[in-house]
């Protein structure tokens, strides 16, 4: 069990260093997106060529880091029974979860978008819109994008498995801690407390 451990730590570290750069495509799209803006009503230009790369870093960001939203636990969950259940039981679940319906799903996913992206990387696709791009990269997205998803499911599900076993400690539990954003804002929020404090006592 140990060497499944392993690799899933090797899986985690993966998608969170992807997870980690991918947020830049969608700063990449946002300036694309007020750059045609202001190039198409300052010089009356503009080319589908602009409108489409947002949707390539747009679709390039959402299925990359799918992964990485699993990873962290900010995947919807219908938490109305769920939550109810003792820790044991909702790890049985997520463990039935990931072998019967996530990697099944993914899987098949691969399977039908891989020849898809190859028969447009072979045909050299173009967009049927005037001055649209290559297709073959947002192609490309959806089976690399599921694969990492894929690895993810497994990681996710050997550290059920080795909870279950007493191996490891709950792998949940981290995802109850405060994020980087909550810990600077409840900084923030205990000196303006204690500035508030100060000043009433003054």
């Amino acid at each position: 069990m140990q060497a499944f451990l392993k690799l899933s730590n090797a899986i985690d570290g993966l998608n969170r260093w992807i997870g980690k750069y991918v947020i830049w495509l969608i700063l990449a799209s946002t300036v694309i997106s007020a750059l045609n803006a202001v190039v198409r009503k300052t010089f009356n230009i503009s080319s589908n060529a602009f409108l489409e790369v947002q949707w390539y870093l747009f679709a390039a960001a959402f299925l990359l880091a799918s992964a990485y939203t699993l990873l962290n636990g900010e995947h919807v969950k219908i938490d109305v029974f769920y939550g109810r259940l003792t820790k044991r039981t909702q790890t049985w679940v997520d463990v039935f979860g990931f072998t019967c319906f996530l990697l099944p799903f993914c899987s098949a996913i691969i399977w039908f978008s891989l020849p898809f992206f190859l028969r447009g990387f072979h045909s050299g696709e173009m967009s049927g819109n005037a001055g649209g791009l290559i297709r073959w990269p947002v192609y490309a997205m959806m089976p690399l994008g599921f694969a990492l998803l894929w690895l993810q499911g497994l990681s996710e599900l050997i550290k059920r498995l080795a909870f279950l076993m007493g191996l490891i400690d709950d792998p949940t539990e981290k995802l109850l801690s405060k994020s980087a954003e909550e810990e600077l804002a409840a900084a923030i929020q205990k000196l303006a407390e204690e500035k508030a404090a100060q000043a009433k006592a003054a």
